[in-house]
């Protein structure tokens, strides 16, 4: 179910709730030009007034989202605006991006494979003049290839501003769908596989957790492909033309992220159908059987009535072969009733033979 951490009502906008299990937050700082490149950790927030008073290109990442002053102190380092810190902290929000004085906000939602499990986690961005913040609820992400082109060194990341940085977070956190929708994919088909074997409510558990999981997967990415598009559309300095070129390009791969979704989804439903009929199949096969018992045992019963009435005068009783005779007779409607149904081919699996083709 839907979760949101947000202030009481009434209170003052741009109000933060911070949560107990927050991790505390660590700052790292990639600081480069064409020429050079300047990694480091941030102990005090004071060291980032730095990054304005430059004309380099400053990525601070923020990860961990535990200590409010901390992130006051940056917001009020760079200028953010009290509703965008508050969006940074309250979470979840809805991937969006929204304009302010000088700076564009931007929310996105990142998906990862951690120790058996699809984790959803917000990464917020604000870019400005000549920085980028990126604020992230857990310390991991799946930024590395990131951080490897900046220390590469090519001359069109460094040179490029914090609008290219920015689309290149937003590729990559899109990208990072696509290793996640290959686990929903062996999951799939190895509960295929699972169903058309042995399909034990267990398996209908499982197909329940993937269709959920499916659907917060899509609650996330859907709303992505609307932020995109707002920045390809975006008029402002922050964001160059060159830049919209590629940012059109992470929009094909929401569309295409969303596609697959929708056909997991309806994969799932199937399977779904698939283990009713299966466990149908299965009722019926037993109904089947215990039919034709039932209908084998009723002359049987028929029989074996008649003669243990307690009549005296019934010719049969007096007869040295009417106890054989009796079971003989039961046997044989038994055994007659079992080549009835194995010829209808109500008992067993065999199938008709095959008719011969005509001949010309």
């Amino acid at each position: 179910m839907f979760r949101k951490r947000h202030p009481p009502a009434g209170s003052q906008p741009g109000t933060m709730i911070i949560s107990d299990e927050a991790s505390k937050p660590a700052i790292r700082v990639m600081d480069y030009m064409a020429d050079h490149l300047n990694e480091y950790e941030v102990d005090d927030v004071a060291q980032l007034r730095a990054c304005l008073e430059k004309d380099s290109i400053s990525w601070v990442d923020v990860q961990g989202l535990g200590d409010e002053q901390v992130l006051k102190d940056i917001g009020e380092t760079f200028s953010m605006h009290p509703l965008a810190l508050a969006d940074v902290v309250n979470i979840p929000q809805r991937p969006k991006v929204e304009p302010y004085d000088g700076q564009l906000f931007a929310v996105t939602r990142m998906a990862l494979y951690r120790e058996g499990q699809i984790v959803s986690e917000q990464v917020s961005l604000m870019i400005g003049r000549n920085y980028l913040l990126t604020f992230q609820e857990l310390h991991g992400d799946v930024f590395d290839p990131v951080r490897a082109r900046i220390r590469q060194g090519g001359p069109v990341f460094r040179s490029a501003g914090p609008g290219y940085l920015a689309y290149a977070i937003l590729d990559a956190v899109i990208d990072g769908y696509y290793p996640v929708l290959e686990v929903f994919g062996e999951r799939l088909d190895a509960l295929e596989d699972e169903l058309l074997e042995h399909p034990v409510p267990a398996v209908l558990q499982r197909i329940h957790r993937i269709k959920r999981e499916l659907l917060a997967i899509r609650k996330a990415i859907w709303p992505q492909r609307e932020a995109i598009s707002a920045l390809v559309h975006d008029t402002g300095p922050l964001i160059s033309d060159e830049v919209r070129v590629h940012l059109r390009d992470c929009y094909d791969h929401c569309i295409q992220i969303i596609d697959v979704i929708e056909t997991y989804r309806e994969l799932a439903g199937s399977l779904m159908d698939m283990y009713l009929s299966s466990v149908g199949n299965r009722q019926n096969e037993v109904m089947k059987v215990l039919t034709i018992m039932a209908t084998i045992f009723i002359p049987l019963t028929f029989l074996a009535g008649i003669y243990g009435m307690n009549f005296e005068y019934m010719p049969e009783l007096h007869l040295r072969w009417a106890y054989p005779g009796l079971l003989l007779v039961m046997i044989a409607v038994a055994a007659g009733m079992l080549a009835h149904f194995r010829l209808k081919g109500w008992l067993g699996n065999r199938e008709r033979e095959p008719q011969e083709s005509e001949q010309g």
